[in-house]
C-alpha cells in the first residue's frame, strides 16, 4: 500500500520498505534517477579505459586514467548496491557494450580522439554529474544521498585532472586552438545531458526531495561554472 504525499510535507525516506511504502511516481523517479547515473558510472570507466588511455601521450597519463577508470567502476558498483537494494538487477549492463548503453547520452561523446578532448570531458562534461551528484547528496531517499557523498569526493579529483590537462594545453596557441574545436564539438551534448529544461519530471522530483533544481535551473548552474573556466582558459563559450 502507498501513501499520498501532502504538498506541504517534507520528504524523508530512510529504508528500501519505507521506499516501497511512497507513491508509484516517487519510486519510478528515483529509480530512474540512480539507474541513469550509475548507467552512466559504467559506461564511465569503459570511457577512461577505452577511449582516453590509449590517446595518452606519457605513462604518467596512462596510469591517471586507469586509475580514473577503477573509480568510475567502483562508482557503478555503489549505484548497483543501492538498486539492489530495491530489488533491481544492473548486471544486465556489465554484458553490453558501450553503444547500448547510451540511452541517455550522446554516444558521439564517447568517440573523442584528442588529449584535447580528453581535457574538456573531464573539466567541462564532468561538471555535468557534479551538478547532480552535489543535488543527490541531499536527496530525500537517504541511503542513495549517503552513497552519492563517496562518489562526489572522486568525481572532484576528476576534474581536476581535467583541469590541469586543459591548462597545459591553453599554455600556446596550438593547444587552445585543440581545445577550442573540442569545446565546441562536445558543448552541445553536455548540455544534452540535462534533458528537457521544461519537464514537468524535474520538478516533481524537487517536490518529492529527489532534486533540489529543475532541468533548466541545473543547466544554468552547470553553465555558469562552465563559463568562467571556459574564458579563464582564454577559450570562446560556443552559441
Amino acid at each position: 500500500m502507498t501513501i499520498a504525499v501532502l504538498d506541504d510535507e517534507e520528504v524523508v525516506v530512510r529504508t528500501p520498505e519505507e521506499f516501497h511504502r511512497m507513491p508509484r511516481d516517487y519510486q519510478k523517479i528515483l529509480v530512474s534517477q540512480i539507474t541513469i547515473n550509475t548507467e552512466g558510472e559504467l559506461s564511465g570507466g569503459d570511457d577512461y579505459a577505452l577511449m582516453f588511455l590509449p590517446l595518452a601521450p606519457t605513462s604518467e597519463e596512462r596510469q591517471v586514467c586507469a586509475e580514473r577508470a577503477a573509480e568510475e567502476y567502483d562508482h557503478y558498483k555503489i549505484g548497483k548496491r543501492v538498486l539492489a537494494d530495491l530489488g533491481i538487477d544492473t548486471t544486465y549492463m556489465e554484458s553490453q557494450s558501450l553503444a547500448e548503453r547510451t540511452l541517455f547520452a550522446d554516444e558521439r561523446m564517447h568517440s573523442c580522439t584528442t588529449w584535447a578532448e580528453r581535457g574538456i570531458y573531464s573539466y567541462i562534461g564532468e561538471e555535468t554529474a557534479m551538478v547532480m551528484l552535489r543535488e543527490f547528496a541531499e536527496s530525500s531517499y537517504k541511503p542513495w544521498a549517503e552513497a552519492v557523498r563517496t562518489i562526489i569526493l572522486d568525481e572532484k579529483i576528476h576534474i581536476a585532472h581535467g583541469a590541469r590537462v586543459c591548462r597545459n594545453l591553453a599554455v600556446s596557441e596550438e593547444g587552445r586552438e585543440q581545445l577550442q574545436a573540442a569545446l565546441d564539438r562536445l558543448w552541445p551534448m553536455f548540455v544534452g545531458i540535462f534533458g528537457s529544461p521544461h519537464t514537468k519530471r524535474s520538478k516533481l522530483a524537487v517536490r518529492y526531495g529527489l532534486r533540489r533544481t529543475t532541468n533548466g535551473e541545473a543547466i544554468e548552474l552547470w553553465r555558469q561554472k562552465a563559463t568562467e573556466r571556459v574564458t579563464h582558459l582564454g577559450l570562446r563559450v560556443p552559441e
